[in-house]
């Protein structure tokens, strides 16, 4: 595996830590991203080369790792308007491996069209953020054929601590969807709750520190509330728009699978109605001040 070169299409905020550990891991990498200054952020190293279009990176590279906002996105960029994909460009055994937030039906689609042209495709979208992402302590769930997986696996765990093969091609974006959906669901729930104790004349310093000490202690409580919600910052690195997309793939997995979504529903018009009151960009830890601009208004 090490005398592979990888290609990387995504260099953002999470790609590039992600190309770094790769190349500390002492990888070959190759790099592309529609934001040149990018290329600026990836550590000095004679094994990375940017270059100048996913069609180039196709060309040099037989593992391409997809690192982009959407499976529109995707879609386009491997299909094109049916020719202009960058498919018609892959070395022979390409492997794609979609790393992005990703919709687990257009997944499991891409990878059958790949597979009945002769090439490999994993879902393994990741989870914990930029920081983790920087630390190569990503959890990883991966979705594909377990020849490809364990093939693949040098990389994952160049990228993570956690890697978890869940299943066929797609599964790995359907747990992805609906961890970010939980997720989205505890941080919304912590917020109307820390601003309630508030409201009454707790400190909400207080009130998260017995939730850390009791059952009602998750990610959000551990990781975001002191350092990004009750600071003021709001600057984990994770969009509200794409936590908001993250919800919607979950939904819409839910109401394919025509099992219970109520909550998951309830869940999308909160972050949905945030996303348009909050201004443009705003990160996914403003839910709490978007509840508490609810409450002030009330």
């Amino acid at each position: 595996m090490q005398n592979k070169v990888i290609g990387i299409i995504g260099l953002g905020m999470m790609g590039i830590p992600m190309a770094n550990n790769l190349l500390k891991a002492n990888f070959t990498v190759k790099g592309f991203d529609l934001n040149p200054q990018a290329k600026e952020k990836i550590i000095a190293s004679p094994s990375f080369e940017w270059l100048d279009s996913p069609a180039a990176i196709a060309k040099s590279c037989q593992i391409i790792i997809l690192m982009l906002p959407d499976s529109h996105i995707i879609d386009r960029l491997l299909w094109g308007d049916g020719q202009d994909g960058i498919v018609s460009d892959f070395k022979e055994n390409t492997l794609v491996i979609d790393m992005s937030s990703s919709k687990p039906m257009n997944s499991k689609t891409n990878a059958d069209k790949l597979r009945n042209l002769g090439f490999d495709f994993i879902d393994a979208p990741v989870s914990g953020g930029v920081k983790r992402a920087i630390d190569g302590s990503l959890a990883i769930m991966v979705g594909g054929d377990k020849k490809c997986v364990d093939f693949a696996m040098p990389i994952f765990e160049a990228l993570g601590k956690t890697i978890v093969h869940v299943g066929k091609a797609g599964a790995g974006h359907a747990v992805k969807a609906l961890n970010n959906y939980v997720s989205a669901a505890g941080i919304l729930a912590v917020s109307e709750a820390l601003v309630a104790a508030e409201k009454f004349g707790v400190d909400p310093h207080l009130v998260n520190q017995v939730f850390n000490a009791s059952s009602g202690k998750n990610n959000t409580t551990e990781v975001k509330v002191e350092n990004f919600m009750l600071s003021g910052t709001y600057n984990s690195g994770f969009a509200l728009a794409l936590m908001r997309k993250d919800i919607h793939t979950a939904k819409e997995f839910i109401n394919g699978m025509q099992t219970p979504g109520d909550f998951a529903d309830l869940c999308f018009e909160q972050w949905e109605d945030a996303e348009k009151t909050l201004p443009k960009g705003a990160d996914h830890t403003a839910m709490f001040a978007y509840i508490k601009d609810q409450t002030s208004e009330s």
